[in-house]
């Protein structure tokens, strides 16, 4: 099936999670494929992100594919810029995903921007500027102590999927097993095959967002698993990217928002087949020539139902939790906002305007353009 969407890739390297702030920014390009990594560091409101977003777009322009790296926190800021076809990254290295370089001037180098600030104007703020950072760091500490009750509450309705004995298990895993000959048998295999390790949605001020179309839409085959939750979507597609690492197959493994350490999708690039997870709060939109998969089929509800209105009573919790959750994280955003109107007027955008060229004509040469 042929594709739908050429456009810009995006993903998040780092989520606001069940386990806090979650990290994968290690993640965004296998040294030994890195050109340059450029690390920018600096306090909010220096143009970080835009400095990022404009390199992105003029390299775009010149016809080669961005993935761009969405901040969680943020909705209109970037962590991340990384150009593949040139292994060429740029990265917010600030707090919370504080960033260094680990093999200096080998491949990755600091570009300060707080050279362009102006001390003098910043001084008379620093109590308003404590103050401030130190509000946002508790916003964010409620907000995971929201998405931890979450989690215990999404793991709770699961359970009952288990504990009842609802669930068709030898069913389930005669369609992991199918799913893995069809998929992996036949594919090409590599000593140095590779992981990528991501997430495609994100626990954000605006609510549960995710990329999935960016990611999955230019794929030439799509499998969408679809069922309710506890119904065995995370074991079989668990069982799919342990099968692709036995067998030495380059896999890209999207986690779980709220829970990091469980993986919700896959992309098999050399394969171009995507698995996808499709059930709130990540529908994605099916069009002709996907396969659709429905664990629901493998459920017996009627083992479920003694278990009812605990199962809506839990739900309505789950949700009430990521809600306060998404209102935490809200409100430091807008204090992250407050944060950023101290420092712009103190910049000098001119500066960080000429850097960002140098650092674009840097890009165009390693590109041999």
């Amino acid at each position: 099936m042929k594709s739908r969407n050429t456009g810009p890739r995006k993903v998040f390297l780092g989520g606001n999670t069940s386990r806090g702030f979650y990290s994968f920014y290690d993640q965004v390009v296998n040294p030994m494929e890195a050109n340059r990594i450029f690390v920018l560091k600096g306090g909010p409101g220096m143009g970080k992100s835009t400095f990022m977003q404009k390199i992105g777009e003029a390299m775009s322009a010149q016809g080669y594919h961005i993935e761009y790296c969405c901040c969680s926190s943020d909705n209109d800021s970037l962590d991340g810029v990384h150009i593949p076809e040139i292994g060429i990254v740029l990265l917010d290295g600030t707090a919370p995903h504080i960033v260094d370089p680990k093999n200096p001037g080998a491949f990755d180098e600091i570009i300060n921007l707080g050279e362009y600030w102006n001390e003098k104007g910043l001084r008379p703020l620093k109590e308003a500027i404590i103050e401030l950072n130190k509000e946002i760091k508790g916003l964010f500490q409620r907000a995971y102590g929201y998405l931890a009750q979450a989690r215990i509450l999404k793991d709770e309705v699961e359970s009952y999927y288990t504990d009842s004995k609802a669930l068709d298990i030898t069913g389930l895993n005669a369609l992991a097993r199918g799913l893995e000959r069809l998929l992996l048998n036949n594919a090409r295999t590599y000593l140095s095959h590779r992981e990528r390790h991501l997430f495609a949605s994100g626990i954000t001020p605006n609510g549960t967002v995710n990329y999935l179309e960016s990611i999955f839409a230019p794929l030439e085959q799509r499998y969408i698993l679809r069922g309710p939750a506890g119904s065995g979507k995370a074991t079989i597609v668990q069982k799919l990217y342990q099968a692709a690492v036995n067998k030495g197959i380059t896999v890209e493994a999207f986690h779980c928002s709220l829970r990091p350490e469980e993986i919700e999708h896959l992309v098999f690039p050399d394969l171009k087949i995507g698995v996808i997870t499709g059930t709130p709060p990540h529908l994605f939109r099916a069009s002709p020539g996907d396969i659709i998969l429905d664990t629901g089929e493998f459920v017996n509800y009627s083992r479920l139902e003694p278990f009812k209105e605990d199962i809506g009573e839990a739900d309505r919790r789950y949700v009430e939790a990521l809600g306060r959750a998404v209102s935490f994280i809200s409100r430091a955003k807008a204090r992250h906002d407050e944060l950023e109107a101290y420092y712009t007027p103190n910049m000098d955008f001119d500066g960080v305007n000429k850097c960002r060229e140098k650092i674009l004509k840097r890009i165009l040469d390693y590109a041999g353009e």
